[in-house]
């Protein structure tokens, strides 16, 4: 079978009108939909801070939480969505899948892990909107190869799963996941994180002029 077969095959096996492939759909594009629209409430407002009567990092911490809760039970919709659809993983291919699969996840991992590691709690979770900085822009690795590492790790994770799984359907989420985090990068936490450390280095530089 050649590889033009095998890809036609396997879109096929893609069924857009399974229930299971429809909530990863609405889930993955809620996510960050929701946190970041939360995020810009309390930028603008204050109303996560004041709900936690002043204390932002009580306030931020909460948002993490969200954030890692509501993430999980993406993954689980992403997971069933895999398990609900068509595979084309047999006993002939099925050792190279998980080979290939369980690369991409570690590959992911990496990425996600030293770049948490290099922001900490509110740095990964928008702490920036609480009014939490860093001393500067994190710049070194993985950040010094991927713009954000921790959403293209996760991209990268996912899209293992679904090759581990011999799933068609989760390919085609995971590029769904990739298209959202980039539209939220490119049109949301990019300008904002670009803006706000922008206006840092300026206050920065004048408080050094005085």
């Amino acid at each position: 079978m050649s590889l033009v077969d095998t890809l036609c095959r396997a879109y096929k096996l893609v069924d857009p009108s399974n229930p299971e492939f429809i909530k990863a759909v609405v889930g993955i594009a809620a996510c960050p939909t929701v946190w970041n629209s939360l995020a810009q409430l309390e930028y603008n407002t204050q109303a996560l801070t004041n709900l936690f009567l002043g204390h932002r990092y009580v306030a931020a911490y909460a948002l993490a939480a969200w954030i890692f809760g509501s993430s999980g039970y993406r993954d689980i919709l992403f997971n069933n969505a895999c398990d609900a659809c068509p595979s084309v993983r047999t006993s002939d291919n099925a050792e190279l899948l998980k080979t290939v699969g369980y690369g991409l996840i570690g590959a992911g991992q990496v990425f996600v892990l030293t770049a948490f590691a290099r922001l900490g709690v509110t740095g990964t979770f928008l702490g920036d909107y609480f009014g939490i900085l860093m001393k500067e822009r994190v710049t070194g690795f993985p950040f010094n190869v991927l713009e954000n590492p921790m959403y293209d790790g996760a991209t990268l994770s996912f899209l293992g799963l679904a090759v581990r799984k011999g799933s068609p359907a989760g390919v085609v989420l995971s590029l769904w996941v990739w298209l959202v985090y980039r539209v939220s990068t490119l049109f949301y936490e990019g300008p904002f994180t670009a803006k706000i450390y922008a206006e840092k280095a300026e206050k920065d530089r004048l408080a050094k002029a005085q």
